[in-house]
């Protein structure tokens, strides 16, 4: 007997949802090619741990960039692995429920419902990240009161101002933790001459970074490869080059909180100084993330209980309420 399958389809991370089970995996959202015959060597973890450390015939890939799929093919591959991993056989095709970022186009739409029944599924549908998150973190979206949701994801970030199980405004920029990765790269790569990776960058970002001063500032040691002399170099970082590096796409991000607010109605924007803000994903676990927020806007903001889980437990909920649910899939007509 198929089981309805819901996949918070992330640039960073892939979560799998069974309905009656809960989430039974949780990935990086990377695999790993043999370039000369294309053939998948690793998915998720173990193609992560290979990024930076492979021979050049073996490339590891993420198949979507700021929330699009870059490469068609590796995404089908990586969904039909997915789908394999949980149980999925030509004997059994799920129902699939895929949590995308609402900025995507509609091509864009069709190619994840493609790929993902090419990949094994007898049916697809979409929904919007921010509505997931918003029913996985138990606010009353169906209530006439403001619910704000702010999802910081690998490639995006998106605010959304839900009433009524409907969004009313939405901002999404295609800006996210990678983003900050990158751009800790590009300041050492500047400042000191040396070359870093994308998981050394993510451990600095995680270790010393964040978005507002804090009390328990500490230094970071930083290994990398000097550009000059091609020889190992080690430099300290301090907190406050990390908050210089990762300025601009902070500003970004609090930006488009900002501009979603402004496009609330008063009556909306009065009921958030009680509800405040809520902000899901990796991207917002960067700390003094939620005080630069609050001080820009004047509106509080909380995290919720589980930041990384929320959408795909929140597309969870919708499969095990199928049929009352089902309205708040995306359109995915061309």
């Amino acid at each position: 007997m198929a089981r309805d399958l819901a996949i918070d389809l992330g640039t960073a991370n892939t979560l799998v949802y069974v309905r009656g089970e809960g989430i039974v995996l949780n990935e990086p959202s990377v695999i790993a090619l043999n370039s000369r015959n294309k053939e998948v060597l690793a998915m998720g973890r173990d193609a992560w741990q290979m990024i930076g450390r492979t021979p050049s015939y073996i490339v590891a890939v993420r198949p979507l960039r700021k929330g699009a799929i870059t490469d068609f093919e590796v995404t089908q591959e990586m969904i039909r692995l997915l789908l394999k991993r949980v149980g999925v056989n030509r004997f059994n095709r799920p129902r699939v429920v895929i949590c995308v970022p609402s900025a995507i186009t509609a091509v864009e739409r069709r190619a994840v419902i493609e790929a993902t029944k090419r990949a094994g599924a007898a049916d697809a549908h979409l929904l919007e990240q921010p509505m997931a998150a918003a029913i996985g973190a138990g606010l009353p979206i169906n209530e006439p009161i403001a619910n704000m949701v702010v999802d910081i994801g690998g490639g995006t970030a998106e605010t959304a101002l839900i009433s009524l199980g409907g969004i009313v405004s939405l901002r999404a920029v295609r800006v996210g933790s990678f983003d900050l990765d990158a751009a800790i790269i590009t300041y050492i790569r500047r400042e000191y001459g040396i070359a870093i990776g994308e998981q050394t960058a993510e451990e600095i970002k995680v270790t010393i970074g964040s978005a507002e001063q804090t009390d328990d500032e500490v230094c970071a040691e930083v290994r990398g490869r000097e550009l000059m002399s091609g020889l190992p170099r080690t430099v300290l970082l301090t907190p406050e080059e990390v908050r210089e590096a990762i300025a601009e796409p902070v500003s970004t991000i609090v930006d488009s909180v900002l501009s979603c607010l402004g496009e609330a109605p008063p009556e909306l924007a009065q009921d958030l100084i009680s509800q405040g803000i809520n902000l899901v994903g990796g991207g917002a676990l960067l700390k003094g993330l939620d005080i630069r927020i609050a001080n820009a806007s004047g509106v509080p903001v909380q995290m919720v209980r589980q930041p990384l889980e929320a959408v795909v437990l929140g597309a969870g909920r919708v499969i095990e309420s199928y049929e009352s649910l089902k309205v708040m899939f995306m359109d995915s007509r061309v």
